[in-house]
């Protein structure tokens, strides 16, 4: 993969994203109006639940915030990068475009997910770190190398779990068309992600750190902010996070040979 050619062509891509969400500059303040009332909603939320009680799954509130801020930055995410371009693949494949994607001289799945972003989506990231700022200064947590570099790890790991779960539905959409139901679900299992793991009950955490790896996507990250991960947590949402990329890459290529081109 010829690295410069490829941030070559990802430079066009936000080029042309920039210049088509700044037609509408009204836009950008009303989603960003959007997206501090939304996280003030969470909050609220989330404080309600500690109305009557100071712990929750072993969380204090201020504590919990934390996996709120980073909720926040893979919704932003999500939003960003996510949502604009894997929710486009059926529009390509009812339409046919998938054609012309497949003849260009670069990969298929690279263009797939990052042709497209939404730059209202940032606001959201910003307000997400914003909070996570906050929330060391509450917490008392302390910068240091070690701490950042734990900290960007998982982060990494939980966006790229996250990615795979989208585009592992999103590439279904070449055997069913409709597959908007499912991206919704998951979207509702993900909200489940703004709340402490050890607050479900025993089958739940199991049920979501295997099947939808909520624990890896923003328990673990909250848990080394706080430094209390274990170390074993953290080499497993690695393993985890390379785990559900290969598979993500080889279903792509999989589904592909079942793809009948528009004219064909």
């Amino acid at each position: 993969m010829n690295l410069r050619k490829y941030l070559k062509v990802y430079k066009n891509f936000l080029h042309t994203s920039f210049a088509s969400e700044l037609e509408y500059k009204t836009n950008l303040l009303v989603d960003l109006i959007t997206a501090i009332l939304s996280l003030i909603g969470s909050v609220f939320l989330l404080s309600i639940f500690f109305q009557n009680n100071s712990y929750i799954g072993g969380w204090k509130f201020e504590q919990a915030l934390i996996i709120q801020g980073i909720y926040t930055v893979l919704n932003g995410i999500t939003n960003t990068w996510f949502n604009p371009n894997l929710t486009e693949i059926v529009k390509h494949i009812r339409e046919g475009t998938l054609d012309f994607v497949l003849l260009k001289p670069i990969d298929s799945q690279f263009f797939i997910s990052l042709k497209k972003i939404t730059p209202s989506g940032f606001l959201e990231i910003i307000l997400g770190f914003c909070l996570l700022l906050y929330c060391m200064k509450i917490n008392q947590i302390n910068l240091n190398l070690s701490f950042l570099t734990l900290c960007l790890i998982t982060i990494i790991c939980s966006i790229c779990i996250l990615y795979s779960l989208w585009f592992f539905i999103s590439t279904t959409t070449i055997w069913f068309v409709k597959t908007w139901n499912a991206t919704e679900v998951l979207r509702s299992f993900l909200y489940i992600g703004r709340f402490p793991l050890n607050s479900f009950s025993f089958s739940l955490r199991i049920f979501f750190s295997v099947f939808i790896p909520i624990a890896f996507i923003t328990t673990i990250p909250s848990e080394v902010f706080l430094g209390i991960s274990q170390l074993w947590k953290i080499l497993l949402e690695v393993i985890v996070a390379l785990i559900f990329l290969s598979t993500s890459r080889k279903f792509w290529l999989f589904a592909l040979k079942f793809y009948s081109s528009a004219s064909s």
